[in-house]
Order: C-alpha cells, then structure tokens, then sequence
C-alpha cells in the first residue's frame, strides 16, 4: 500500500468506493480521495503556488500535508506565517464540506494535474494550484485570445471590441476577457452573438458574480463556455485580487488584444503580464487627445505592442487565420487505432470517461486526448459530468 493510499481512513475508502461511479472528474480514485485536499488548501491564503509545490514534493500529498504536525511542516520548508495560517485554516475547513458546497453550486475544481487543466495555463509560471470552473472548457479553448481595456468604453471602444471579439469568434476562436464594465462585457456579447465560445475569468468565488447587473451575461458564458476563477466561494472581490486575476487571462491565451485603456488601467496590467509570460500583445491605436487611448498607443510607440488595425492582424500574427478550416479538416483525418477502438466501446448511451478506460485497458491520459481529437472531429460528445456519447458515424 502506498504512502498516500495508507493517509485515507478505511471510511474514506469504502465510500469512495461505493460513489466512484458518480465521480464528476477525470482522474482515478485516489485522485478524487486527494481532490478535496487541494479544494481545503486553496482556502488558505498564506499558501499559493509555490508552498503547493513544496508541500507536494515533501509529503507526496496533500492529503499528507493537511494532516501533518507543525513540525512537519515546518521541515517542508512551512514559516511562521504559512504554519498559523494552515493551523487556522485546518480548525474552520472541513475537506468534504467544501466538495459539497462546490456542487450544490455547479462548480468544479480543477488542479495543475489535471488533463482538464488549461495547457497554457499550465505553462505560466505563477499557475493556480486550483482552478474553479463554471462551464466547460474544451480542447477548442486552446485556441484563445483574451480581449480586454476600459470599463469606460467609448463609442469608438465599443465598435471596435464588437468587431473584434465577433470577428475572432467567427474564425472559431475563443473570447477570453473578465466579465467587467466596458469592454471585457462588449467583448462577451460579441463573441456569443457570433455563436462562439467566450471564457470570463473573475476576480471573486463563483457563488458571486462582479459585477452583479453582469449575473445574466454570466449564466449565458456558462452555459456557451466556461466561467473560471482562482478564488474559493463565499470569496468577496476586492480591488487587490483583480491583477492577480488578470495573469489567468493572459495566461490562458495565445495573446491578448487591448482595445482601450489608460496608463494605469488594468489592461495594461493584463498586457505587461502577458509579456511576461511570453505572450502576443496587440493594441488598437485611438486619438492622442482621448485619455483611453493613452495606455494603446504608448503600448504601440514602446514596441510592446503590435499595432492592430482588424482582426486579420490577429488572426495573422498567432497563426490563426485557417483555425475554421483546421477545425474542419480534422473531421476529414482518419481514424487511428485508439480512436477506433474508443468508438467501438462508445454508443448513444452516456458513458463515463472511467468506465471508457476500463473497458478499453488503455491509461487515462491516452483516452482523455483522444476523446479530445474525437470531439474535434464531430464523432463524439461530452453530456456533462465526463460522460461521453458517440454522435455521429463517418459516412
């Protein structure tokens, strides 16, 4: 029995067991046992991503670290201020609790671990340990570019946003922005109204909504794409975490696209974060007398930025211009060997990715991407829950 395995109490074990096959993720038992870990660790907020990391490699899991004492910790490398904060946290957190409270609110927790994990995301390098998800997201979400600037869009702002966020989305890319006034909602309306994908990354738990008139424009991204959040629920949004929400946006994408924003506005935090991370920034110029375009154009006159005129700038620059015709022609690929054999096991009734990978005796990572290229091909489809049905058959 393993180190991990032998942390869980036999109770842990059986009602895992007995509950494994309504498991709302994608990993195998342990995982789900470890889950509720990081979900109480997120809780903690003298431990981010890189005490995560220490904890993990020095216990080997969370599970372990929740349960170890002071002077544990403090050998994995645990301060004064991360022991109080983890002591405090271990007397008002109850692990389970919060798997209950994350679904009676139709949220889902995914860790770095995860193949669900947003790959770009993974790269960056201060990732979320956890990332709470509303929604979907999907393969095709690989291909994103976050449209951001001013919650006090101008005429000029907005038309511009709107033909953007339409024009990317109608080349089957997604909308990443952050649910704001202004144009991150220009930039969301636009790209639904294209009958696109559009992700909202929010600064607050995903219990709430910010701002709150955005509730309905929310419920919609949901249901169309994915709202995603760093922060656990009942989190209030406060003016300190929405730079630190802003690298999630950047994160995410292929680049981001400012349309309007001053020197000091959150753009412009979005646009530096981007760089950091090594991202694309591109910036619509606008008038020298107008204040939201003071941020733009100093963004194009330091070479920051690339200066951007329309959307085919974009598409361009990322090499996304043939994204529709790519996402087409992969339903014209033929079908490997595991492909095939997945279709075989897969059939108009749902089907758990579990029980897929059972049936099939192949490991979890080969069966998640290929479930993902066969998604992309039209063959089949994901209702909800990991569960997969066979849509449609090659003629």
């Amino acid at each position: 029995m393993s180190k991990a395995q032998s942390s869980y109490p036999r109770a842990d074990w059986t009602s895992a067991l007995a509950n494994r096959a309504a498991a709302p993720y994608t990993r195998g038992l342990m995982d789900e046992l470890e889950r509720k870990y990081w979900i109480a660790f997120a809780r903690v907020r003298r431990v981010g991503r890189a005490r995560v990391q220490q904890l993990e490699q020095h216990f080997g899991s969370l599970a372990d670290a929740w349960r170890a004492t002071a002077g544990e910790l403090k050998a994995a490398g645990m301060d004064s201020g991360a022991l109080n904060a983890i002591a405090s946290a271990r007397d008002k957190v109850d692990p389970d609790a919060e798997v209950e409270l994350l679904a009676r609110h139709g949220v889902r927790a995914l860790t770095w671990h995860d193949d669900e994990y947003p790959k770009r995301l993974r790269e960056i390098f201060d990732r979320p340990p956890v990332l709470f998800v509303r929604g979907k997201i999907t393969a095709a979400d690989e291909w994103g570019v976050a449209v951001v600037g001013t919650r006090r869009v101008t005429v000029y702002g907005r038309q511009v946003a709107e033909e953007m966020a339409r024009g990317l989305a109608a080349n089957r890319v997604t909308v990443v922005s952050g649910l704001a006034r202004g144009v991150d909602a220009v930039a969301h309306r636009a790209a639904l109204e294209a009958g696109g994908r559009t992700i909202a990354v929010q600064a607050c738990g995903l219990d709430l909504v910010y701002p709150p008139e955005h509730k309905k424009l929310a419920e919609e991204i949901a249901e169309r794409g994915a709202v995603v959040s760093d922060y656990p629920l009942g989190t209030q949004p406060r003016s300190e975490f929405f730079p630190r929400r802003n690298r999630i946006l950047s994160g995410m994408s292929l680049g981001v696209l400012v349309v309007e924003g001053d020197i000091r506005s959150g753009a412009l935090i979005t646009a530096r974060q981007a760089l950091e991370q090594n991202r694309e920034v591109f910036a619509v110029p606008g008038s020298i007398y107008s204040p939201n375009s003071r941020g733009t154009n100093k963004l194009i006159q330091d070479g920051e930025a690339k200066l951007t005129l329309d959307v085919q700038d974009v598409l361009a620059e990322l090499n996304l211009s043939m994204v529709s015709q790519q996402i087409e022609m992969t339903k014209l690929l033929p079908v490997d060997e595991t492909e095939s054999v997945l279709l075989k096991h897969l059939t108009a009734q749902p089907a758990h990715i579990d029980e897929v990978r059972r049936e099939c005796g192949l490991p979890i990572g080969t069966v998640t991407g290929a479930l993902a290229m066969l998604e992309l091909k039209g063959l089949v489809r994901q209702v909800g829950r990991m569960n997969y049905v066979r849509t449609a058959a090659r003629a």
